[in-house]
């Protein structure tokens, strides 16, 4: 699926140093589908001891619903690499998180599973937060800018292959296919070279 832009509301979730056993606890990790992942987020903040949602945890209020991009706090996704983390959170409905800095397994994780990690600088980041409920941003990542309701469009960086491929809506293996004619024309050429070489 292409990435198109996203406006949206905020989800925001200031907490340092959110690890992936945070996102997706480690006891769900024997799945390998995405499905029903999304219920699993957050799985320790968000639920009682008895399973009952706690009605104050962010992912449970109505702020939430339908909204795509999580505002986290610095550091986010430390810890082990799991791809289940990003698989949580593009289940629950998130296309992307901002924060200031990520851990680059995690990041490297997303980009790969179709949530993009989008690094602000502090005063931006503290402008987000300090934004009404409603209030809506929009991140265009052909652009690579993330703009606030005010209209400031603030640039971030994003890898420019993982960028091209969500843009797209591909894969690695994708991209490699949709070079399928140029490689079997060099495989070609290059028997052909092989052959006369053996030849002579």
């Amino acid at each position: 699926m292409k990435f198109p832009p996203i406006e949206s509301r905020l989800v925001p979730l200031p907490v340092d140093n959110i690890d992936t056993d945070q996102i997706i606890p480690a006891r769900f990790l024997k799945t390998t589908t995405k499905e029903g992942l999304d219920k699993q987020l957050f799985n320790d903040w968000r639920y009682e001891a008895d399973g009952t949602p706690k009605p104050d945890f962010i992912i449970n209020t109505p702020r939430a619903k339908g909204a795509q991009i999580l505002l986290a706090g610095d550091n986010f996704g430390c810890g082990s690499s799991r791809e289940h983390a990003p698989w949580a959170l593009t289940q629950f409905g998130f296309r992307a998180v901002v924060s200031t800095s990520f851990a680059d397994i995690f990041k490297a994780n997303s980009l790969k599973n179709g949530l993009v990690p989008v690094v602000v600088d502090p005063a931006t980041h503290s402008r987000l937060f300090a934004l009404p409920e409603d209030a809506r941003v929009k991140i265009d990542l052909a652009a690579q800018t993330l703009s606030l309701p005010d209209g400031t469009a603030v640039k971030f960086d994003v890898d420019p292959f993982a960028r091209h491929c969500l843009l797209e809506g591909i894969d690695e293996l994708g991209y490699i296919l949709g070079h399928e004619a140029a490689i079997a024309a060099h495989e070609k050429s290059r028997a052909c070279t092989l052959n006369t070489l053996a030849a002579g």
